[in-house]
């Protein structure tokens, strides 16, 4: 992993601010944001990828999917004017066309890989947790090459790829330091996979012949 490129857009972004969606439309990504957030699987920390926000959180919305803003994960909680709405993107050109108050995560294509692959996939999380990614093989968890870097169409491909090959609901980005993405038909079942492999993570810190 290349830190100092840490929420850093790669993509060719073509934003249009536009209002916010209705409350309503963003209120459970709003809610597992304040849960993901107490677990420290989204947040901010000075001594962490150089001080960036790390994790991402969506949900498909119409032909498009809704996301976080890019750098809000730092914040306790979200309001709707911190997300976006991707209506469009495209791998193979690096673009990504988006609306809304703010610009959509530096992650919004691998979102958008994710439901390209899985028709199924109702919300993506990409969260950054030391304890599932050092653990990913051991946890049996599939994951992308450690040379493909984060928010490339390389990135997008190999999700694509490990997906169709693979669609587990959590799995490990080899080459983003600490980076897991869930995903499920609905926030809450992307949440509770991951909430699982956590689980699972951790009692393997405290005894990992559970794994022998």
């Amino acid at each position: 992993m290349n830190p100092s490129a840490e929420g850093v857009i790669k993509f060719h972004l073509e934003h249009t601010q536009a209002p916010a969606l209705s409350g309503e439309e963003t209120s459970m990504l709003r809610g597992w944001f304040r849960l993901l957030r107490r677990l420290d699987l989204l947040g901010r920390h000075p001594d962490r990828y150089l001080g960036y926000a790390y994790g991402n959180i969506s949900q498909r919305h119409g032909d498009g999917f809704i996301i976080s803003g890019t750098q809000t994960s730092g914040r306790d909680s979200l309001d709707a004017d911190h997300f976006a709405r991707v209506t469009g993107f495209d791998i193979n050109a690096n673009r990504l066309q988006s609306q809304g108050p703010c610009p959509p995560s530096s992650e919004a294509m691998t979102h958008g890989a994710v439901y390209q692959a899985l028709p199924e996939a109702g919300a993506v999380f990409h969260v950054h947790s030391p304890d599932i990614w050092r653990q990913a093989k051991t946890l049996g968890l599939p994951e992308t090459d450690a040379a493909i870097e984060y928010g490339t169409p390389e990135m997008a491909e190999a999700v694509i790829a490990l997906l169709r090959d693979n669609p587990a609901r959590v799995f490990s980005m080899g080459g983003h330091e600490d980076g897991i993405v869930a995903w499920g038909s609905t926030p809450e079942n992307a949440g509770l996979s991951l909430v699982q492999v956590l689980a699972k993570a951790l009692q393997l810190s405290i005894n990992p012949a559970l794994m022998s």
